[in-house]
């Protein structure tokens, strides 16, 4: 990482007093220690006083160790008035690209030498390590720490703050959850989450029926459900890692050893989930077996003539054809691209925004670019407006995966202990105001909800790890034209899934038996039905996820009742399973439709074309001692990772404008290595 990834510790003690004229430097008034660097990084220069009275402005340059006076420096680092009160312990120093080896950091104050460092050591790589413009892309990238502190150049982040800033994190997500982590992790620990529901977790919502518990093994996942790991490739025997989503898996090895290991009561334990399975129900457009049930995927995939009817017939079958190989030429995903992928999701998305991927949907492509009809464009893809980026479809095609035992929910569940004493629950955030004249920042929320006048505390900083879908109602500061838009444009996709109790696991029992996997079926507002990937063949009650369904057609279904929607869902097992699904349904379920939410506002984000690659600055700015996080502002969306992966990206930004580079290449160290070469 560039300025982060190479940062180390620079020492330099200041001794002196308030003087009007210059003086000779004492040996025996400046202590110091070793000094190396880095050229073109991020550092922090540590500083200690001699002298408890000392007041004053002083000004930290680096040049010759012999320079006469300020002004034959080769670069100012830093400047500050000091008080008595209030001394900073250290400053930032970004080391430009050309600094020379073996000069000295001054420090004047006025025309007078209070201090001067060893002769600093100055290390030039003779090859260029990988930074942000290589890996990621060039829209605001947010762990390129040189630029983000030279964007704030002679302002207070040039001087590092006392670690006891309040930090309020609004949300409590795994984003949100994850920056307290961090936070902790660095010795910052006045912080508070405060989350609008009764409970922490966000989309993370594991549901166990009919009273169950988590060992009883009875629930199902209404939020995200697995983790892809890796594809190996038969003809090759070649297998690729997934690298983005061991952030996770790191995580959960991080909470256990806070908790006491993989086998406390908080364990987070990942087992193997099965994402396919031959013998779950197929899509077979309408055809039925005799017995009435539907077709298996195998059957269908072995066989599709003898299981499957006739589609309605289409636009022409060559033109078709033609069109689909040409958006695939265009996309050019392969072998190759999943590579990429796979290995380092920025430097993929700065090669698809470079290929112009993302300037168009693939509705858009085929129209304009391949002058293909409407009516051929609706047949091959829909008219969405997503831009083509093709993440899904590789983390789709992975062949191993992981989920979590006993549920999800043994991530935030992990995380209690942790936040429990610093956590407002039931707290529905109103608005943020900003004071310039203190440089706080207040949240607000209505204990009633018709009070005119809101609650409010104050903070330093706000982490906000809200959905823009819930933060656009709020009341806030005059945010930049374009964060505003952000906030208020950015699109959100609808899901709906639907998980039914049954008395016994049956469909393992079944002729050929269903065992985990995720099917998707031609009734109609189903969707994909998916089996429990735990306990498989063990004996007890079961649950299956009936029904998952997102996009348009969760809007359609989430707008039935609950009793109709449930009702549509368990017919449906029947119909996929047979009688065996009524005699055996305990009549508990779960329901759950994001959109309508009123903690989520939306499943996931899902920018149209043009959102994300313009929107993606304006995260990377703090504005009015705010900084946003959550999956909507990472490169990736819906995936847990992309939440962690903005709060890491959302805490160092904090740091940084604390002036606590050290803290910030601790996290980027511990987070993110695996990118970037060290």
């Amino acid at each position: 990482m560039k300025g982060l990834l190479t940062a180390s510790s620079a020492a330099l003690s200041l001794a002196g007093g308030a003087v009007s004229s210059p003086v000779t430097p004492r040996s025996d008034l400046l202590f110091f220690k070793p000094l190396t660097v880095t050229s073109n990084s991020v550092h922090n220069v540590h500083v200690g006083y001699g002298e408890d009275d000392f007041e004053g402005e002083v000004r930290l340059v680096y040049g010759d160790c012999d320079m006469k006076s300020h002004a034959d420096g080769h670069h100012d680092v830093a400047s500050h008035y000091i008080k008595r009160s209030g001394r900073p312990e250290r400053f930032v120093w970004i080391v430009p690209d050309d600094a020379v080896h073996g000069g000295c950091l001054h420090a004047y104050s006025g025309s007078a030498l209070i201090g001067r460092s060893a002769p600093v050591r100055i290390h030039h790589p003779p090859k260029k390590r990988e930074d942000i413009s290589d890996v990621a892309d060039a829209m605001g990238p947010w762990f390129d720490g040189v630029a983000y502190m030279q964007a704030k150049q002679n302002n207070a982040s040039y001087v590092a703050v006392e670690k006891s800033k309040k930090i309020a994190i609004i949300g409590g997500g795994m984003s949100g959850l994850m920056t307290s982590l961090l936070l902790d992790s660095v010795g910052i620990h006045d912080w508070h989450i405060t989350e609008s529901s009764q409970r922490i977790g966000g989309r993370i919502r594991t549901k166990y029926l009919a009273g169950s518990t988590p060992e009883q093994y009875q629930y199902q996942e209404m939020g995200p459900m697995r983790f892809p790991v890796s594809t190996t490739y038969p003809d090759t025997n070649e297998t690729l890692e997934i690298q983005d989503h061991k952030m996770v898996f790191q995580l959960g090895d991080v909470l256990n050893q806070m908790n006491g290991g993989n086998t406390s009561s908080l364990a987070v334990n990942f087992i193997p989930w099965i994402q396919s399975s031959p013998n779950v129900p197929g899509n077979s457009n309408g055809f039925r077996l005799p017995n009435g049930r539907i077709p298996s995927a195998t059957q269908i995939k072995n066989n599709a003539t003898a299981y499957t009817l006739p589609a309605a017939e289409g636009p022409d079958e060559e033109t078709v054809e033609h069109v689909e190989e040409a958006l695939d030429d265009f996309i050019g995903y392969d072998r190759k691209a999943a590579r990429e992928i796979y290995a380092n999701v920025y430097k993929a998305h700065k090669n698809a925004v470079e290929k112009g991927l993302f300037h168009w949907s693939e509705a858009a492509y085929m129209k304009y670019a391949l002058n293909a009809s409407d009516n051929v464009v609706d047949y091959v893809t829909g008219l969405e407006n997503a831009p083509i980026w093709e993440y899904e479809t590789a983390y789709f095609s992975a062949t191993t995966w992981r989920t979590i035992d006993k549920g999800l929910e043994s991530l935030p569940r992990a995380f209690y202990p942790h936040v429990q004493d610093r956590l407002t629950l039931g707290r529905k955030v109103t608005g943020l105001k900003h004071d310039e004249s203190t440089g706080k920042i207040a949240v607000q929320w209505r204990q009633d909800p018709l009070a005119m006048e809101p609650e409010s505390e104050e903070y330093d900083y706000a982490v906000v790890a809200v959905p823009f879908s819930k933060v656009r109602l709020w009341e806030l500061p005059e945010y930049s034209s374009l964060l505003s838009r952000a906030i208020n444009e950015m699109n959100y996709s609808p899901s709906c899934k639907v998980s039914l109790h049954y008395k016994t696991r049956f469909w393992e029992k079944l002729s050929p038996p269903i065992i985990g996997g995720c099917g998707s079926v031609d009734i109609a507002g189903i969707g994909s039905v998916c089996y429990p990937a735990y306990q498989i063949n063990s004996t007890g009650p079961g649950v299956i996820l009936g029904s998952y369904v997102s996009g348009t057609l969760a809007r359609s279904v989430g707008a039935l009742s609950t009793t109709d929607h449930v009702a549509m869902v368990q017919r449906a097992m029947v119909e996929v399973h047979g009688e065996v699904a009524a005699e055996q349904w305990t009549g508990a379920y779960e329901r759950q439709c994001w959109e309508f939410d009123e903690h989520q506002a939306g499943a996931w984000a899902s920018p149209f074309v043009g959102q994300q690659d313009l929107f993606l600055p304006a995260y990377y700015k703090t504005e009015h001692q705010s900084i946003f996080i959550g999956e909507h502002t990472s490169y990736t969306h819906a995936w847990i990772f992309s939440a962690l992966d903005s709060a890491v990206r959302g805490t160092s930004q904090l740091l940084l404008d604390m002036g606590l580079v050290d803290e910030a290449k601790q996290i980027v160290d511990t987070w993110m290595g695996r990118w970037i070469s060290i």
